[in-house]
């Protein structure tokens, strides 16, 4: 099985074992945050972003 690719920078990105669907991992070459969208197959997606009003 193939790592998957960062869709920012295309660099391999582990997944570690306990990972689960909508979990936020970064990158570790350009550090840009990326959420697990599915976990077979693996799918990564960039993460939302986070909008000021949010928690209010």
């Amino acid at each position: 099985m193939t790592a998957p690719h960062c869709p920012e920078c295309d660099a391999e990105v582990s997944i570690p074992n306990n990972a689960m669907e909508n979990e936020l991992i970064s990158c570790p070459d350009c550090g840009t945050e990326l959420e697990i969208i599915s976990l077979n197959p693996i799918t990564l997606d960039l993460a939302p972003e986070v909008e000021e009003d949010w928690g209010e």
